[in-house]
């Protein structure tokens, strides 16, 4: 079995909670502060200087504390140990757009800009040994640098090397499976990997005209997503929180607790920023002041150039699919939304961390504002 590292192997009895209490939140934020010694460096109160205070006074400090806890308890990135970007990007979570604009960014910026190749079989999990050789790999570019990849999330310290500034994008799970089985049917997706490819099989025809609501409807086993079950290979994406959980055998059965709370834990000590895509103004916004050496500019790039990323990847061959069988899917990803949720949750409460007024909307009049939000949506939709 693969070694563990400590925060895997404790074990909570609060698996049946979202997110901590405010007990634990201001425990977490206090032990955090103890280890970072940034408890050292505020000023110290002394019983003489300080002045009576009305138990308003004290509850509503406590909840400031609690709710809004200050920009440095939630910067990761302040911890890593070398200025390279990791984006191990989870798939169709616009994560196209992403590297485009990263490799943008890595001209801006003047900072290196590497993605991994594009390979027959994409590898999501990998053995040891196939950890350390991509350790290895991403570690030999000099900084700062960037490197892009499918792949789950992977400790470069368990291999003796520097911690990487880990980036992440997910997306609401039912949507984003959706997309992924449309995306894998497309025209234009098996014209480009049989140019990568040449003896790539074309798939089966019946297969490629199989609509998403009849697959749910008929109990194909393709679109039954059982808790548990699991399903090595390019053709299972439904998994978004693997990208997070990592590569032990744990991770891998479908919408299973253990998996989401090991994403949790993940999540929060090891992610600098995890962006949501359906905000992208508080993804983008949250890159830059979080990450500011990599991810300088990038809100105004995305909005000057929001023509050309919305394009990207943009699939005409995606149908609407029904509410009502959204919800049927939603049933089985409990979890998995669960993990959604939570991330947006952490990406909120970074920007109230900040405790800046200029967190704002970008700058734009009534009338673009309004159809440039509607072009954004109905390119959701589209992808």
């Amino acid at each position: 079995m693969m070694k563990s590292t400590e925060w895997e192997r404790v074990q909570t009895d609060r698996t049946e909670h979202a997110y901590a209490s405010a007990q634990e939140f201001k425990e977490a934020l206090e032990a955090i502060r103890r280890n970072t010694g940034a408890e050292r460096s505020k000023p110290q109160r002394t019983l003489e200087a300080e002045m009576p205070r009305s138990q308003e006074e004290i509850e509503r400090e406590l909840i400031d504390e609690v709710s809004i806890p200050e920009p440095w308890e939630l910067n990761n990135t302040a911890r890593s140990e070398i200025e390279l970007l990791f984006f191990n990007r989870v798939p169709k979570v616009g994560s196209q757009t992403f590297m485009e604009l990263l490799r943008r960014l890595a001209i801006r910026n003047q900072f290196g800009f590497h993605r991994d190749a594009v390979q027959r079989v994409e590898t999501i999990r990998l053995a040891p040994a196939d950890q350390q050789i991509l350790v290895s790999l991403v570690s030999a570019h000099p900084p700062p640098a960037s490197y892009i990849k499918h792949v789950c999330y992977t400790n470069f310290t368990r291999f003796g090397y520097p911690s990487p500034i880990y980036v992440n994008v997910v997306r609401d799970p039912v949507e984003r499976v959706i997309s992924w089985y449309y995306y894998v049917r497309a025209p234009w997706y098996y014209v480009e990997r049989k140019r990568a490819f040449p003896d790539l099989p074309l798939p089966d025809p019946a297969w490629l005209k199989k609509d998403f609501e009849t697959c749910v409807l008929s109990g194909d086993r393709e679109c039954r997503y059982v808790e548990g079950e699991t399903h090595e290979g390019i053709g299972d994406h439904r998994r978004q929180t693997l990208f997070f959980c990592g590569h032990e055998p744990q991770c891998t059965p479908f919408n299973s607790n253990e998996a989401l709370q090991r994403a949790k834990r993940v999540v929060e000590e090891q992610y600098a920023v995890v962006g949501v895509l359906e905000d992208m103004n508080a993804t983008l916004l949250a890159f830059e002041r979080y990450i500011p050496r990599f991810f300088q500019g990038a809100l105004r790039l995305y909005w000057e150039e929001l023509n050309t990323f919305n394009r990207i990847n943009r699939n005409a061959f995606k149908p609407p699919v029904s509410e009502a069988v959204k919800q049927i899917v939603r049933a089985n990803f409990t979890r998995e939304i669960e993990f959604y949720e939570f991330c947006k949750q952490r990406l909120y409460t970074q920007l109230r961390a900040l405790r800046d007024p200029s967190i704002a909307l970008p700058l734009l009049t009534t009338t673009t504002r309004k159809s440039v939000q509607t072009e954004l949506h109905d390119n959701y939709l589209r992808t």
